[in-house]
C-alpha cells in the first residue's frame, strides 16, 4: 500500500475540546494537501467548506454515548442538514457491558432513521468490551442498518483501536458494513496494521506523520 492509497482509507480528524474554527480550517487544507478521505470534526464546527471531493463526518452523541436516543437522532439530524455526508455516533458502551444489546440496537435504529441517506458508523468503543460483547455489538448494529462499526472514540481510559477488535469486528460483519480503526493509530506500521486486519476506514489525527513513516505523538 502506497501513501497515497492509504489517504483514500483516512478520516482526518480533530476532535480536541480546545479546537477552533481555524484549527478546522487547517485540518481541511491538509486533508485536500494529503487526499485524504473526509475530515472528522465536532458538530458545532458546521457548516464548513470543503473542496469537492472531500466528505465531511460528524460526531454524535459523543464520547460518552450517555445521551438520550433522541437527542442523538437530533444531533445527528441537525448535522445532516448542515452538510455532514457521515456520522459516527457512539453506543451507550453501558449498555451492552449489561448485555442489553436490543437497547444497543434501538439506539442505533433511532439514529439511522434520522439521516437516511447518510453514512452511518457506530462508535462500539471495543477496548472496554469483551469479546463477546464486540461481537454482540456488531451484529446489533448491522440489524439496525449501520454502514459501519467502528472501534473507539479515542477519548476512552481502556484504550483505542487494536488488531484482534479489528479482526473480530471484520469477521462479525463479513463484509456487509465496513470497520473503522480508530483511536492510538500513531504510526505507518499500526495504520497498515489495521487495514490488513480488516479495517476499511482509519481514524487519525496526526495523518501527515503517520503517511510519511514517523511515530506521532499521543493523541486521538
Amino acid at each position: 500500500m502506497t501513501p497515497a492509497e492509504l489517504a483514500k482509507t483516512v478520516d482526518h480528524t480533530l476532535l480536541k475540546p480546545e479546537a477552533t474554527r481555524a484549527d478546522v480550517e487547517a485540518l481541511i487544507a491538509e486533508a485536500a494537501a494529503l487526499g485524504t478521505y473526509s475530515v472528522c470534526v465536532s458538530p458545532n464546527m458546521l457548516p464548513v467548506t470543503v473542496p469537492e471531493g472531500l466528505k465531511v463526518a460528524v460526531v454524535c452523541g459523543f464520547p460518552s454515548g450517555k445521551h438520550d436516543s433522541s437527542i442523538k437522532a437530533a444531533e445527528a439530524r441537525l448535522a445532516a442538514s448542515q452538510g455532514a455526508d457521515e456520522i459516527d455516533m457512539v453506543i451507550d458502551v453501558g449498555a451492552a457491558i449489561e448485555g442489553r444489546y436490543a437497547d444497543v440496537e434501538a439506539d442505533i435504529r433511532a439514529v439511522r432513521e434520522a439521516i437516511p441517506g447518510v453514512v452511518l458508523k457506530v462508535i462500539i468503543e471495543s477496548a472496554a468490551l469483551k469479546d463477546e460483547q464486540i461481537v454482540a455489538v456488531c451484529e446489533a448494529a448491522r440489524a439496525a442498518s449501520a454502514d459501519f462499526v467502528k472501534t473507539s472514540t479515542g477519548f476512552h481510559p481502556a484504550g483505542g483501536a487494536s488488531v484482534h477488535a479489528v479482526e473480530l469486528m471484520a469477521r462479525t460483519v463479513g463484509g456487509e458494513l465496513g470497520v473503522k480503526a480508530s483511536g492510538g493509530i500513531r504510526s505507518w506500521a499500526d495504520a497498515t496494521a489495521m487495514i490488513a486486519a480488516g479495517a476499511t476506514r482509519l481514524g487519525l489525527s496526526s495523518t501527515r506523520a503517520v503517511l510519511d513513516g514517523e511515530q506521532a505523538a499521543a493523541g486521538y
